[in-house]
């Protein structure tokens, strides 16, 4: 992928430059916003992403990623519903958070101080999620710490955690339940 930020057009199956014009009035329509950080495992994303097609959420997927987005195990998971999804693609962590500056941020770690569920969650808020085998960055984690969130696990040190697309679906589902389900029936 080039350096820009791209929309996954799901009507046309392409991939599409989106424009900070966009930016405004395209992202008030989302109940949330997931953001994957460099996600490695193409059926954790076709997971989440049919998730997200049912919730009327947005996902944004941060490169370097570790499938290519035509990935018959990513299309496979996501099984019909990349039709009723609206993907970004950005080109790095900096640029997603150069792009989103100012809006509400929550980040998923297991080295959150925060419960899940101990926090509000305003309509249009970014879930950021890290990948599968490392999580999100240390001082990323570190330089927002009232916005670290974890869900709750054992204490055996040899299981790591949840899979990640049942630690976005957990969380998620909290955030929509705080807003009364908005848009789902």
């Amino acid at each position: 992928m080039q350096n820009k930020p791209y929309r996954h057009n799901a009507a046309s199956d392409r991939i599409v430059e989106c424009g900070k014009e966009e930016k405004a009035a395209d992202d008030r329509q989302y109940p949330f916003h997931i953001v994957l950080v460099e996600p490695e495992i193409p059926a954790n994303t076709g997971n989440i992403s049919r998730t997200c097609a049912l919730t009327g959420c947005k996902l944004h997927l941060v490169e370097p990623l570790g499938f290519s987005i035509d990935d018959r195990m990513l299309k496979r998971a996501g099984l019909d519903y990349w039709d009723h999804l609206d993907v970004e693609v950005h080109p790095g962590l900096e640029a997603f958070l150069a792009r989103y500056s100012g809006e509400n941020m929550f980040f998923a770690t297991t080295h959150g101080s925060v419960r899940y569920t101990e926090v509000s969650y305003p309509p249009g808020s970014f879930l950021l999620f890290g990948k599968e085998t490392r999580g999100l960055p240390k001082d990323l984690i570190a330089s927002h710490p009232h916005t670290a969130v974890r869900v709750p696990m054992g204490k055996d040190p040899s299981l790591r955690s949840l899979n990640l697309s049942n630690s976005v679906a957990v969380v998620l589902y909290e955030a929509l339940r705080q807003n009364d389900f908005p848009g789902l029936i």
